[in-house]
Formats: structure tokens, C-alpha cells, sequence
């Protein structure tokens, strides 16, 4: 299953089939030129149907993700690092209501917010995660300073908090990524779960994403950019709240190198969303980067084999957003929906949300 992205790869075929026809020199075959940059991005996955989006909710999300893939096209083009891009991107969505991370980001059981991130550089294999933030506007920016201001590559809970802090990253009260959506969700969670809700120690957030008709709370609002810059350097990054009604510090894969995120230049780059637990156990980003360089697959043929033969046969659920070793966009997914994005500096450009959509190419 290719989930939208075959009309792109036919594309690709019958660029590489067209002829050149010059008066000075006879008639041949030109491959198509190579990609200079490109950029996928992923807002969460799972149970997004037509019949669950009013088409105000579907043009909301249709709007933030046109906005990112052009402001990261715009980025790249103009030269930018493949690092700066993820971190900017993801930092837009960690703002954005509509996705779970930062504001917006779903609420543990007992009423408040445990936010993981992860970024990897894929030509030095650098990399840095946070686990269970709690007043960090921006995990994704934490997760950086992580693997560039430590010694250590992930740093959880408290700890990571004061790191943060110490960095001079933004630090916000709880109650900036609190909204009312949320808020509904883990109700409806804790009574499905037969526990007493907690008290609301945010108060009424005013105006978000609440007044849209959004999908239920079986969808897993990971967010995630993968980007090849114009050195061929590709980046990948995550950024989560995690599961509605969690417990006990649960953490999922969105942090976790090899799980959530994976990078290496000139093989692939990947960011996971989906059922955490066995993304972690079957190390979804790297097994789909290892079929690439080890059986010399497609970017497409790997994340669709992982996906739907691996992670399908576990009975886990999810996506991917994938880069091939020249920066070719794929992705794969065994749910309803995903939302998400790419383009490409052949100009190419997709947004998507259900899993029946077809490409249209601007």
C-alpha cells in the first residue's frame, strides 16, 4: 500500500523516461536531475475518517500543514541547515493546538503534562531526546540542546526540566498547554477507565482548538519533520504529549533513538507516530533505515514492509514519514489517517490527511 504516494513515484518514473530533443545532437534519454532539498512532515495518525472532520476542521489542518511545508521549503531553498528547519517546524507545531505536542499536547491521568521529544543528525549520527517535560515550551528545542550541550543524549523528568532551564530555553507554566479539547479528552478517558477525575488545576483556557469538530481520542497527535538540506545532510526530529490518560511515567517511542527517530545521510531519515510501545519493541525508525542500506530498498518498499508486515503482525498501529538516501519522500501507515505533508525542490508538493487521498502536485 502506498498510501497516496505512488502517484509521485510514477511521476518520477516518467521523468526518467522522457527524451531530449536538441537540433545539434541527437535524441536521448536524460535521468531526471537530482533532488537539491526536500522535506516530509507528520502531524499523528490514527482513527481520522471524512465523517469524523467538518470542513472546517479539515481546512484547518490542511492550512498548518500547507504553511509548513512552505516555510520549510522557503528555508531549505534559500540554504538553510536541516537542523534549524526540523527545529522551527516542529516549534510551530509545538504551538499549534491542533497537534499533541507543546500546547495542545494531551493530559496525563492525574491531570497534568509529560512532553517527550528527540532530533537526530544523520551525517554525524549526533543525537539528543527528552522524556517527561513539564515546563519546557519547546521539547523539540530541548532535545537539541540535549545533543549539543551534553554529554549524554537523553535526559528525563526533572532533570531534563532543569537542564532546560539552565540552557535559557523557554520556561512556561503548565497551564500554556493546557486547551479545553484536552481537557474533554481525559475526561472521557478516565470515565471509559472507571477513575476518578482530578481536580482541573488550569482553569478555562479561552479560545482553541475546542470549537472545531475534531477526530476522537484514538488518534496519536506525534508530531515529526524529516528534511534533506542541500549539503544531503538529513535531519529527522519528534515531538509528543503521549497518550490521553497516561500513568506512572510512561514513555513511548517519540524519544527514543531507533523508535520515534532515526537519521544517517545518504541512507534515510524517519519519524514515527503511532502506538509507542511496539514501535519501541520492533526499533521502527532504524529497521526501516537498516532495509534501505543493508537490502538496498526503496525508502517506500522498507517503511511499507516494516509498517504493514511488522508492525500489522504485532497488532500495533501507526505511520512513518520516511527519506530515502537522496532525499526521495515516502510514507506508510495501518490507520485511518495521517496528517501529513511533503515537497521536494523539483517543486513537487502533497498534503494529505486520509488514507485514500490522492497526490495532487502543485
Amino acid at each position: 500500500m502506498f498510501n497516496g504516494l505512488g502517484s509521485f513515484v510514477i511521476a518520477s518514473l516518467a521523468l526518467s523516461a522522457c527524451v531530449h530533443v536538441d537540433a545539434d545532437f541527437d535524441v536521448q534519454l536524460n535521468d531526471p536531475p537530482p533532488l537539491e532539498w526536500s522535506i516530509v512532515i507528520h502531524g499523528g495518525a490514527g482513527v481520522i475518517t471524512r465523517s469524523a472532520m467538518t470542513p472546517e476542521t479539515e481546512a484547518a489542518y490542511t492550512a498548518a500543514l500547507t504553511e509548513l511545508m512552505m516555510t520549510g521549503s522557503d528555508m531549505l531553498s534559500e540554504g538553510a541547515e536541516g537542523l534549524d528547519v526540523v527545529e522551527t517546524l516542529i516549534n510551530s507545531m509545538e504551538d499549534n493546538p491542533l497537534f499533541n505536542a507543546g500546547r495542545g499536547a494531551v493530559m496525563t491521568e492525574d491531570g497534568g503534562f509529560s512532553l517527550d521529544s528527540s532530533i537526530m543528525v544523520g551525517d554525524t549520527l549526533d543525537a539528543g531526546a527528552v522524556a517527561g517535560l513539564s515546563n519546557v515550551r519547546h521539547p523539540i528545542s530541548a532535545a537539541r540542546k540535549a545533543m549539543e550541550k551534553s554529554p549524554h543524549v537523553m535526559l528525563a523528568g526533572e532533570g531534563a526540566d532543569k537542564f532546560a532551564a539552565e540552557q535559557g530555553l523557554e520556561i512556561v507554566d503548565p497551564s500554556f498547554f493546557f486547551t479545553q479539547r484536552r481537557w474533554d479528552s481525559l475526561m472521557r478517558a478516565l470515565d471509559r477507565r472507571g477513575v476518578e477525575a482530578p481536580a482541573n488545576r488550569f482553569g478555562n483556557p479561552g479560545e482553541d482548538s475546542a470549537s472545531l469538530s475534531l477526530p476522537d481520542d484514538r488518534k496519536y497527535g506525534t508530531v515529526g519533520v524529516v528534511v534533506m538540506d542541500k549539503t544531503g545532510n538529513i535531519v529527522a526530529g519528534t515531538s509528543t504529549g503521549g497518550t490521553t490518560a497516561k500513568r506512572w511515567g510512561r514513555v513511548g517511542d517519540s524519544p527514543i533513538i531507533g523508535a520515534g527517530t532515526y537519521a544517517k545521510s545518504g541512507v534515510c531519515g524517519v519519524s514515527s507516530t503511532g502506538t509507542g510501545e511496539y514501535f519501541i519493541r520492533l526499533s521502527i525508525a532504524y529497521a526501516i533505515c537498516n532495509r534501505v542500506e543493508l537490502l538496498d530498498e526503496s525508502a517506500q518498499k522498507a517503511a511499507d514492509n516494516v509498517i504493514h508486515e511488522q508492525l500489522t503482525g504485532l497488532q500495533g498501529d501507526g505511520g512513518v514519514i520516511v527519506l530515502g538516501p537522496t532525499g526521495e519522500p515516502a510514507w506508510s501507515f495501518n490507520t485511518a489517517g495521517m496528517y501529513r505533508a511533503f515537497a521536494t525542490s523539483k517543486g513537487d508538493s502533497v498534503v494529505e490527511i486520509y488514507e485514500f487521498d490522492e497526490a495532487v502536485f502543485d
